[in-house]
């Protein structure tokens, strides 16, 4: 009965995320997410400049200064359960990120990572150079 509800709700989740994400605004700078981490959940927009968005999925900005904060949720041991197996449970993290340069029309990568129970955040550009880290972190 658990995974059913568990699947009826994926797929709730996953009809209501369905819409497609806009094209790229030339006159915007756009972020992208990944999250390479086995066991990440999910990386995903929080706010803008101390704004809440409406989509998670994808930052699209003015060129500037701006201040990102996301949300990562990532798989954590928890030690030993039933016969001395180890378990998983969902961490969530709230981390932000200051970045002064973005320019329109450059596509940008924000990874989320974790190790362990530390999790970070890096902001990449279209070469895959590093250009900024989380500067706070807020787990649950």
């Amino acid at each position: 009965m658990r995974q059913l509800l568990l699947c009826l709700a994926a797929l709730l989740i996953s009809a209501c995320t369905s819409t497609s994400v806009p094209p790229a605004d030339p006159q915007q700078a756009w972020v992208d997410f990944i999250t390479p981490t086995p066991g990440a959940k999910m990386v995903m927009a929080q706010r803008l400049d101390g704004k809440n968005l409406d989509d998670g999925r994808y930052f699209q900005m003015p060129p500037g200064a701006h201040e990102l904060m996301v949300r990562f949720d990532f798989e954590v041991p928890t030690g030993g359960g039933l016969g001395g197996l180890s378990s998983l449970q969902y961490r969530t993290c709230f981390m932000t990120l200051q970045y002064d340069h973005f320019q329109a029309g450059r596509r940008y990568v924000l990874e989320g990572r974790s190790l362990a129970f530390t999790p970070n955040i890096r902001l990449y550009g279209s070469a895959r150079q590093l250009l900024a880290e989380e500067r706070s972190v807020n787990c649950l």
